[in-house]
C-alpha cells in the first residue's frame, strides 16, 4: 500500500449526481455525471471507490455504475449492491484524495470537477478550473 493513499486517500469524495437510470440486460446502468475523466483509477485499473447515496431511503438495489463518456471504460463498478438510486440523487465515491484530481483531465471536452476545500462549517473552491469555451480557445 502506498503511503500517500493511506494519508491522503479517505481525505477526499467525489460528489455526483444520477443523471440517467438505465434498463441493462442483467440489471440497470446508474449513469452519473462524473465520468472516468473526473476518477480515473477505476477505468485504469478497476480500482475500488466505495459509493454510496447522500440521503440514503433504506432500499437497494443491484446495478452497474457508469458515466456519461462513450468509452467502454467509463465504468465504476459493474453488478454492486448500492443503495437505490433515482434521477437527480446525489451519490459520493469515497477515498479520492491521493489521486482522484491528480489524475484528472478535460478528456473528451470534459471540464475538470471544481476541487472544494471542507473546514468544519467553511468551504472554498481551490485551483482554477478550464471552462468548455476557454478549451475551445
Amino acid at each position: 500500500m502506498l503511503l500517500g493513499r493511506v494519508i491522503a486517500g479517505p481525505a477526499g469524495v467525489l460528489l455526483t449526481s444520477v443523471i440517467w437510470v438505465k434498463p441493462g440486460p442483467t440489471c440497470p446502468f446508474v449513469i452519473v455525471d462524473a465520468a472516468m475523466n473526473d476518477l480515473a483509477r477505476p477505468a485504469l485499473y478497476d480500482a475500488y471507490h466505495r459509493f454510496h447515496a447522500v440521503s440514503p431511503g433504506g432500499e437497494t438495489m443491484v446495478a452497474n455504475i457508469a458515466g456519461p463518456v462513450c468509452e467502454t471504460g467509463d465504468t465504476f463498478g459493474m453488478a454492486e449492491s448500492i443503495d437505490r438510486m433515482r434521477r437527480g440523487d446525489l451519490a459520493v465515491f469515497h477515498t479520492t484524495g491521493a489521486y482522484g484530481a491528480a489524475m484528472a483531465s478535460s478528456y473528451n471536452c470534459r471540464p475538470l470537477s471544481p476541487q472544494v476545500v471542507v473546514d468544519g462549517n467553511s468551504f472554498g473552491i481551490v485551483g482554477d478550473r478550464i471552462l468548455p469555451a476557454e478549451m475551445a480557445a
